[in-house]
């Protein structure tokens, strides 16, 4: 299977998070400056879950292109022991381009952005994760809200607080249950269809209601 390998120029980019990586096929060079003490703990935290697929290479010179022959040295070695390998460079530095270039023109695919967000397949992951989301949006609003009654069951009847006795409490249980917008005849309404389900049994202003399981 075709290796992409990502190569983090540390010194010229500091990744916030590394967490669109690890969940993709990627192999993580990240190289440090010599002159560069930190790194952040959300990436190596990332790093060291990612195992075997990732590690670091920290310039041995301080010169100003230390890092960068280093990056272009590694790259190089992979290329001649993997053809088939896809290299991304996260830097911003535009010198790395005719060499990134030189390997297109050999059919090697090499590629530099600007952060890891712009990598590609991190890209197609965060677009999943999207469409996932607006998948389970969709569907919680396509989902049929339950009705009024189903709703005053579970609420006051199948509820752990007490049950309204008579027709003027349930009445307005159910009132403060739908934040007093309903009208009058729906909340009557309510009341009827528990009596139809043989719920509840209306006795003049009177309520009982039937024993657990009996409906």
């Amino acid at each position: 299977m075709k290796k992409s390998y990502v190569l983090i120029d540390y010194e010229n980019v500091q990744p916030a998070s590394l967490a669109a990586l690890e969940g993709e096929p990627f192999h993580v060079l990240v190289f440090v400056g010599a002159s560069q003490a930190k790194v952040t703990f959300e990436l190596v935290s990332v790093l060291q879950r990612m195992g075997e697929r990732a590690e670091y290479i920290k310039a041995t010179g301080s010169g100003r292109n230390a890092v960068d022959f280093h990056i272009a040295y590694y790259m190089g070695q992979i290329a001649a022991r993997e053809a088939d390998a896809a290299f991304y460079l996260v830097s911003k530095d535009t010198g790395f381009d005719p060499l990134l270039q030189h390997l297109r023109d050999r059919k090697i695919t090499a590629q530099r952005v600007k952060s890891v967000a712009d990598l590609p397949l991190a890209k197609a992951a965060t677009s999943r994760a999207g469409a996932e989301r607006a998948s389970s949006a969709k569907a919680a609003a396509s989902k049929p809200a339950p009705d009024p009654a189903s709703l005053v069951i579970a609420k006051l009847v199948h509820g752990r607080a007490a049950r309204p006795r008579t027709v003027k409490t349930l009445t307005s249980a159910i009132h403060s249950l739908f934040q007093r917008k309903l009208p009058e005849a729906e909340v009557a309404a309510i009341i009827a269809e528990l009596a139809r389900r043989g719920i509840i049994v209306v006795n003049q202003s009177r309520i009982s209601y039937a024993p657990p399981g009996a409906h």
